[in-house]
């Protein structure tokens, strides 16, 4: 021990001394918070210093073993790694500096791509944070902030909508002593910024717009933003040409460019492409610019496959969708809704058509380029207005879409000339094109390039989310390095982005002329709706969901009743009834049968039915019998008997509820009820039937009768004889009016009784007829004879239940149909109690909650609203109620924009007024903002 002690100690005193060897910093481990006695610790954890001992502790009591250590042969080892680590390293920053190099001109463009998207995100994040107002009166409030610093306002205007600093010219944001412009809010600068990127301006490139075009431009895509809604929801209300906004109409050869120009707009390949005609459908496109968004997707609103963000998967959609078309027909007029999000797209009503062709290729119908020029005439229509698609180095004379639009608008008042592929011709005849002289339109021509250049593979390669953004630049390259021709100078409308601003401008300017008249079109039809829906449905309000609840309620209101009703009585009357018959069926086979299986002589019976008055009490022959017949009754089974009985019975009750409920004529809910009522009733018929035949297996060994039990049996079997004898006297009358008569059956019969007495001899038991009758009258007369045997020995026996032999238990040898109905009784009454407890009440009380789990709080609201449009009546009630109120919705956004429109107007009229004052011809006066520039 002294030893030990010693040993510990110099050791616990020569611990510090290996601090420099410590293979990591100390301030990593916290050795004060781990217990000192643990398990074996990693390796690494071997070199650290050591918890040192308090003062006046002994070390021995805290080190349970002690080893010799060596400090010496660690240091070689230790020195070979600490070498190591550096070449490691620097073998690693060598081969990464190689890497780099290698990838350095890639990394060129990918650091663009990176500083797009830190300026898209910073542009999102001032969005978020200063640009939340989307009703028309913030916006166009954001609009006037922008530019009221060098224009006239109204003191209406400076009233409702001053900010402190900006408006005034008086305090701190109004200028500093050196007379400098007030700053720009960040507000302002987030609604420049989201109008910019709907215009295609990218966050590395300067906004050239002023602050007059940037109000402009913002009040313009909310105006046009709401117009689009508008023009929405009246595509909701119905197809009525005067209940309609104009739209952009997309015409053109095909490989005219079309699909490229819309690409560009959109930032995305999407439209379906291949080489045989693959645009068979008018697309019906909406773009909508979520300027606080930053994920872009597109849905299908007619067919409700939800938000697709990938534009690959929209392509393919919509090329089958085109394909779905067949061959034979290669075009037709039902349009595919395609909706677009994205903060980067401007807010657009865009239609595009199938192209024009001139030669038919093989398999197409020689027709069809008739129905193409049929269906495009169909949509450029006014007021649409139409995007006519030439291709520069065809002459324009060629055109069929300047010539289709030379039909509709001789005056080229609503259409726009877009001259593609301008790169591919001399650029002094691209600018002569878009000058406008050989064909003039009113709104002019724009000249777009519009391709993608091929971009080289590797980890800097750009993604396809920069599709607007490569477009814009190959296009300023192009137009960049012809500046003679297309620079500003020369005052012609080039570039995908120019594109843009003019398609939304003529657009909004459009919409808002024909809005008069729309809105006028659209009081008349709310006229109608209204008068419609007070004449046929008495003004009552009706829902999807109301009228499913109604309907539940009535349904479960009926069923309510009918569970009052279906007790135990009536199951019991239903039990007995069909033991009553299973008590007629023994008794048929054990004592009454007589067949006559041929026209032979019938043999005598040993123990005839007529000796069971004297003979049953004593001859052991009738005493099995009844044994045997009262055996078979107990072990029919009862339990499944009885349960299968109660729930048929439970089954047919609910169907009949269907069908004198509003559920009669909704599939669904049928199915949904029938589901409910069969799942519960399933769910415990096994454990009913076990417990109703565990519980009559007492009466499978013994059965007591007492005198009231016997005289009600009595009773019953003699009232199921009675029926059963009227029964058979209506058959006997049925086959005798199949013969022919009475007198022809008596014939039949007659023949038949001579030959089982053997007075008659007949041949193959007639198969070929005897006695001049045929074979159908002989089965017919066997038929009768058998009946008639029936009813004498149901007289015979009715007689004898009705005998003072039969009135007291102690014949039932005698009156065996007074006790095998006596056990019937026994077994319903014992099913009945279980059958009421493990069955009834459980139904009763499960089945109005599945309903609810089923048809109530179960379903979504599309369910809800199909399951409503299923009744052809109710359906016509919500689309009266849906119809009027879409006409009253739109209906107030058109007055509002009207108030726009007249406040818009008042507002540049007494501007212009106040810069004639200062001066005439200054250009201060303020334009409308639906002006196309």
């Amino acid at each position: 021990m002294m030893n030990t002690a010693r040993i510990s100690s110099r050791i616990a005193r020569r611990l510090p001394v290996r601090q420099p060897f410590a293979y990591r910093p100390l301030q990593q481990y916290n050795f004060h918070a781990q217990p000192l006695l643990r398990s074996p610790t990693p390796a690494h954890f071997q070199r650290q210093e050591r918890r040192p001992w308090p003062s006046g502790s002994n070390a021995s009591h805290n080190v349970p073993t002690i080893r010799t250590i060596s400090f010496y042969r660690v240091l070689p080892n230790l020195a070979v790694k600490l070498v190591r680590i550096p070449a490691m390293l620097g073998g690693a920053v060598v081969g990464g500096l190689a890497y780099l190099q290698y990838q350095a001109t890639q990394a060129g463009n990918y650091a663009v791509d990176v500083l797009k998207k830190g300026g898209d995100w910073a542009s999102q994040t001032v969005g978020g944070l200063f640009g939340g107002a989307k009703d028309i009166a913030e916006q166009t409030r954001t609009g006037w902030e922008r530019t009221k610093d060098g224009m006239g306002i109204g003191d209406w205007w400076r009233q409702h909508f001053h900010n402190d600093g900006t408006a005034s010219g008086v305090g701190e944001g109004s200028g500093g002593p050196g007379g400098e412009p007030p700053k720009q809010s960040r507000a302002t600068a987030a609604a420049v910024v989201g109008t910019g990127a709907a215009l295609g301006y990218t966050q590395s490139e300067d906004d050239d717009r002023s602050g007059e075009e940037a109000a402009r431009d913002d009040q313009m895509m909310v105006l046009t933003k709401k117009m689009i809604e508008i023009r929405s929801m009246l595509q909701m209300i119905g197809k009525s040409d005067t209940l309609l906004l104009p739209s952009i109409v997309v015409i053109g050869f095909q490989s005219s460019g079309k699909s490229s120009v819309l690409e560009a707009i959109v930032g995305h390949e999407f439209l379906p492409k291949g080489t045989n005609m693959i645009t068979r459908r008018p697309i019906e496109l909406t773009l909508v610019n979520t300027p606080n968004a930053t994920a872009e997707y597109g849905e299908f609103p007619a067919l409700g496959l939800g938000k697709i963000s990938d534009f690959s998967q929209i392509q393919k959609t919509l090329t089958d969708l085109n394909l779905a078309v067949p061959a034979s027909e290669c075009v037709s007029d039902s349009p595919i809704q395609l909706s677009i999000y994205s903060r980067n797209v401007p807010d657009l009503s865009l239609i595009d058509l199938p192209g024009y062709i001139l030669i038919n290729s093989e398999g197409q119908p020689p027709e069809l380029s008739q129905k193409i020029d049929d269906l495009c005439e169909k949509y450029i229509q006014a007021p649409n207005v139409i995007l006519a698609i030439s291709d520069a180095p065809s002459d324009l004379a060629n055109s069929a879409a300047l010539r289709a639009c030379m039909k509709v608008d001789p005056r080229g008042e609503r259409t726009i000339g877009v001259v593609t592929k301008m790169d591919l011709v001399e650029p002094s005849r691209g600018a002569s094109i878009l000058r406008n002289r050989d064909y003039p339109l009113r709104l002019g021509y724009v000249g777009v390039v519009s391709r993608v250049p091929q971009q080289s593979g590797g980890i800097f390669s750009r993604s396809n989310n920069n599709f607007t953004d490569s477009v814009t630049n190959n296009e300023t390259a192009y137009f960049s390095a012809h500046p003679s021709e297309f620079g500003k100078s020369s005052e012609l409308a080039v570039g995908i982005r120019t594109l843009r601003k003019k398609l939304m401008r003529v657009l909004e300017q459009t919409m808002a002329s024909s809005l008069q008249s729309t809105s006028d079109a659209v009081q008349q039809e709310l006229e109608e709706a209204t008068y419609e829906y007070k004449v046929q449905y008495n003004d009552r309000p009706l829902s999807a969901e109301s009228y499913l609840a109604e309907s539940l309620d009535a349904f479960k209101h009926s069923f309510k009743a009918f569970a009052e009703s279906f007790g135990r009585p009536k199951v019991r009357e239903l039990l007995k009834g069909e033991l009553d018959q299973r008590v007629l069926d023994l008794l048929a086979q054990r004592y009454w049968n007589k067949p006559i299986n041929d026209l032979g002589p019938s043999l005598p019976e040993p123990d005839p039915l007529s000796a069971l008055p004297k003979d049953g009490l004593d001859s052991v022959y009738w005493h099995r019998k009844l044994d045997a017949s009262t055996s078979s009754l107990t072990k029919l089974g009862i339990g499944r008997l009885a349960t299968t009985v109660v729930a048929n019975a439970l089954q047919s009750e609910v169907d009949r509820l269907i069908a004198e409920s509003t559920f009669a004529s909704h599939p669904f809910a049928q199915q949904a009820i029938t589901a409910a009522s069969t799942g519960i009733l399933n769910e415990r018929f096994l454990g009913t039937s076990d417990q109703v035949e565990n519980c009559i297996k007492p009466y499978k060994y013994e059965i007591e009768v007492n005198d009231s039990e016997w005289a009600t049996g009595r009773q019953e079997i003699t009232s199921v004889l009675t029926h059963e004898l009227k029964a058979c006297e209506a058959a006997v009358k049925k086959v005798e009016n199949d013969l022919g008569g009475k007198r022809k059956l008596q014939d039949v019969v007659g023949y038949i009784d001579r030959i089982r007495k053997g007075e008659v001899v007949l041949e193959g038991n007639g198969v070929g007829g005897a006695g001049g009758f045929s074979a159908a009258l002989l089965a017919k007369g066997r038929e009768a004879l058998f009946l008639r045997d029936r009813a004498t020995i149901l007289r015979m026996r009715i007689a004898a239940l009705k005998s003072t032999q039969c009135s007291n238990p102690a014949s039932k040898y005698a009156c065996p149909e007074i006790f095998l109905d006596v056990v019937a009784n026994k077994l319903t009454s014992t099913a009945v109690l279980f059958l009421n407890v493990e069955l009834l009440s459980e139904f009763y009380y499960n089945f109005p909650r599945e309903l609810d789990r089923r048809l109530g709080r179960g379903l979504a609201k599309s369910e809800v609203e199909r399951f409503a449009r299923e009744d052809k009546k109710v359906r016509g009630h919500l689309d009266a109620i849906r119809r009027k109120e879409l006409l009253e919705k739109v209906l107030g956004k058109m007055k509002t924009l009207n108030m726009l429109e007249e406040r818009e107007r008042g507002e540049g009229h007494r501007e212009a007024t106040v810069g004639g004052e200062k001066g005439m011809g200054t250009g201060n006066g303020r334009k409308r903002s639906w002006t196309i520039v």
